[in-house]
């Protein structure tokens, strides 16, 4: 069965009474070779697990299960379970879960699933407006995750990829570059979509870390440290950190002069290592005033 075939496409939904939903950010892919060429680049090791969330009609679930041992497909909508059982029919390495990702615990997704995986990677055609939400959760759960392999809009992407100092790069940029190294794979145009979206797509790799080449001493200061640089861009680091961390405006001053920064830097201009380093220094700080 063809799941890009425009007239395969309308005949599944007509027969299920299906229609995209928007609440959802759904559209359906309608050009066999991008979800190949997810499936492709998004896995790798032969005995590997995918979790797949929002499957859809599954077109890219097919190809995963060609290219995997295991796949497990979670879908929001319930409207699509049934849809699903026939698409997949004649796959055994499936499993379609009735879910909200986001509300689903993933280290027992794991045990049930993917013990037998040697290695478990994501792949997803997320919704656009919550594809932070979504990215954040998987990356934060601490499931050592191959890789995450997602369509997001080419917006999203661009930022993910910016390096510190360009306007793209923000609070997100900084937090998934410290959980693994990202890459934007490839753009995909509206026209490959049913319905065709209003923006430009890619296809974002995030191939995380074994082990973080970035340790801060105390990682949820140092996340906070991110966060708060970025609330408010216009801010200098000092005045957006100001009365939120444990120290002194003149000591934030002083920790910047040290590492050779200028006192007015703004969090765009700083990477992970520098915002890595400033936290270090704000817990030393801290901890020698105890």
């Amino acid at each position: 069965m063809n799941l890009t075939d425009l007239s395969t496409v309308r005949d599944i939904m007509e027969r299920f009474g299906i229609s995209t939903k928007k609440k959802y950010g759904q559209n359906f892919l309608i050009n066999q070779s991008v979800p190949e060429r997810i499936a492709r680049e998004g896995t790798g090791i032969q005995n590997c697990g995918v979790l797949e969330i929002g499957p859809g009609i599954g077109t890219l679930t097919a190809c995963l299960c060609k290219n995997a041992k295991k796949v497990v497909a979670v879908e929001i909508d319930d409207s699509l379970i049934p849809v699903l059982d026939y698409t997949l029919a004649e796959f055994d390495n499936v499993t379609v879960l009735h879910a909200d990702i986001l509300k689903t615990p993933l280290q027992p997704l794991m045990d049930n699933y993917f013990s037998d995986c040697d290695c478990v990677y994501v792949c997803a055609n997320l919704p656009y407006y919550i594809t932070s939400d979504i990215l954040m959760y998987l990356i934060e759960s601490g499931i050592p995750f191959k890789a995450l392999t997602v369509m997001v809009q080419k917006e999203f992407a661009d930022r993910i990829v910016a390096p510190a100092g360009s306007a793209d790069y923000g609070a997100v940029t900084a937090a998934v570059q410290y959980f693994g190294k990202p890459q934007k794979l490839f753009k995909v145009a509206p026209g490959n979509f049913l319905p065709a979206p209003k923006v430009d797509s890619a296809v974002l790799r995030i191939d995380l870390y074994e082990e973080k080449p970035v340790k801060p001493q105390n990682e949820a200061l140092f996340r906070r440290i991110i966060r708060l640089a970025f609330e408010q861009r216009r801010k200098t680091l000092v005045n957006a950190l100001a009365g939120k961390v444990p120290i002194s405006k003149e000591a934030l001053s002083d920790i910047l002069v040290s590492l050779s920064l200028p006192a007015d830097v703004r969090g765009e201009k700083l990477s992970v290592e520098q915002f890595a380093m400033i936290s270090d220094r704000i817990h030393s700080t801290e901890q020698a005033a105890l």
